[in-house]
């Protein structure tokens, strides 16, 4: 079962969202070099989250004016999408002074991402107009036309209220957008691994569940560090079941692809389509575990629908 996108999506202004769709290396400089020189002209900050070949293109072809550019190689900042916003995104743009207009590109979407990935993906170009909406920021996406797939540039149109194509500088009206009928698109069943681990929990069991998890963890493979982000978030998520989710709620774990997965399941409904993607002010109690989640994971996803709420996290071996 899904649950539609009910909340609002509305006017963006002046915040400014455009898809690049681009064929080669050439279409790529001319649409995103002259993008960063205007940002740095006008005094505005600017950054470059990209995937590391196009990140050293545009390093190389700006010069000297690289060096007042926050360069990011999204492959790593961005391998989980659900960290994009708040890791990435809003972390540049918060970090600057009231008021002013942000500049940034960011390329989240690269031929070669999973399928497992790509719904996360596709949510994620779409929140970003509800996490910046109003905000003075201005956000190019660049999309690879020749090598992605048909399906994810015909969602670039959708999660884009302006594209510019191969070649041409200026914006042109998207047609076809509809965030949030993407956000409730992908907001996919994720069916249950018969092989996996399987332990439900309650309010007297949180600290079984953890013991679980790492112990299952570390017999598929996880070590070191990863092994404590996967206890941290089996933590954080089966604790949220308990004070949000009803009260228990059913940990998994299995391996898959060079991964181990754990995923939460209970019978809250997670109502924000922002929860996990936005920043919680310092001074502001609790808010935080499947920010947490985002930030730690190689990979979120996350079903909500009216009974219940599963969320699967990858960590890699």
């Amino acid at each position: 079962m899904t649950t539609a996108v009910t909340e609002p999506f509305g006017p963006l202004d002046p915040f400014v969202h455009p898809a690049l769709f681009y064929r080669d290396e050439q279409d790529y400089l001319d649409g995103t070099v002259p993008f960063v020189r205007e940002g740095l002209e006008a005094g505005e900050p600017v950054a470059v989250a990209v995937p590391g070949k196009n990140l050293a293109l545009i390093r190389d072809a700006l010069g000297d004016d690289a060096a007042a550019v926050r360069l990011l190689d999204m492959r790593e900042a961005g391998r989980n999408p659900g960290r994009i916003i708040p890791g990435v995104l809003r972390a540049f743009a918060d970090a600057q002074p009231a008021g002013r207009r942000v500049r940034i590109i960011g390329e989240p979407i690269w031929a070669g991402r999973s399928d497992a990935e790509y719904p996360a993906c596709a949510q994620h170009e779409a929140l970003i107009n509800a996490a910046f909406q109003g905000r003075t920021a201005t956000i190019l996406c660049p999309y690879d036309v020749e090598r992605l797939p048909e399906h994810v540039v015909a969602d670039a149109y959708a999660t884009h209220p302006t594209v510019i194509h191969p070649g041409a500088r200026a914006e042109q009206r998207s047609d076809a957008y509809a965030p949030g009928d993407v956000v409730s698109r992908y907001n996919e069943p994720l069916a249950p691994v018969e092989e996996a681990l399987t332990f439900a929990f309650d309010s007297d069991s949180l600290s079984n569940a953890r013991h679980v998890a790492v112990g299952e963890g570390a017999r598929l493979g996880l070590v070191g560090v990863k092994l404590d982000d996967l206890a941290l978030a089996t933590a954080e998520l089966t604790t949220n079941s308990v004070v949000h989710g009803g009260g228990s709620g059913v940990l998994r774990l299995w391996a898959e692809d060079g991964y181990v997965v754990c995923e939460v399941r209970d019978e809250g409904h997670l109502a924000d389509i922002l929860a996990g993607r936005r920043p919680v002010p310092r001074d502001q109690r609790g808010g935080r575990g499947v920010l947490l989640v985002n930030l730690i994971a190689d990979l979120v996803r996350v079903h909500r629908s009216d009974s219940g709420t599963t969320v699967r996290c990858w960590f890699a071996r």
